[in-house]
């Protein structure tokens, strides 16, 4: 396989989720290119299946789509969960739908756009539910619903919901769960 070399890395904006990057590189032709690069502290995120076999979905605004999306609760690692995905899954699960388990799983792993971004999503499911108490951000605002398995698929195929890493999560917990033989 042939080389490339990163010759240098240039900050052009720091922000509150992410770095932004302009990298140069050394392609395997001889020829130098310009590459944009986003760095990202990493995210956590989690299935939440109720006792009935539902999966607790955040309905929540998303400024860069300018609309409301329906996805698995997930944030961003805080600094002192860089190596330790699981407990950022299980403070997402109380912040945002109000429960709590002590049933946490792994899920999958995705990388949500690996052409220009390092984000890194480490999916856990949470079974055996304890209801608790919401706790969202000051900037959150967040309704919670009950859906199962197959309404989700179906909004999926139908285009409502276009998260990667909700789509991601759901199939991967379809086919671990809901598919052995």
């Amino acid at each position: 396989m042939e080389e490339f070399k990163r010759l240098e890395r240039t900050l052009i904006h720091s922000g509150s989720t992410i770095d932004y990057y302009v990298d140069t590189i050394l392609v395997p032709n001889g020829n130098i290119a310009k590459w944009d690069h986003i760095e990202h502290k990493g995210a956590a995120a989690i299935v939440p299946i109720t006792d009935r076999g539902n999966i607790l979905m955040v309905k929540q605004w998303r400024n860069s789509l300018n609309r409301y999306t329906l996805e698995i609760p997930a944030g961003g690692l805080n600094s002192n969960e860089l190596d330790d995905s699981k407990s950022a899954a299980i403070r997402e699960l109380e912040e945002e739908t109000g429960h709590r388990s002590d049933h946490i799983d792994f899920l999958i792993s995705i990388r949500t756009a690996g052409a220009f971004c390092n984000e890194k999503i480490d999916i856990y499911t949470a079974q055996h539910l304890i209801p608790s108490k919401q706790n969202l951000d000051e900037d959150e605002f967040i309704e919670v619903e009950e859906k199962t398995l197959q309404e989700l698929i179906d909004m999926i195929f139908a285009g409502t919901i276009q998260d990667s890493k909700t789509i991601s999560a759901i199939f991967a917990y379809q086919e671990k769960y809901r598919n052995l033989s």
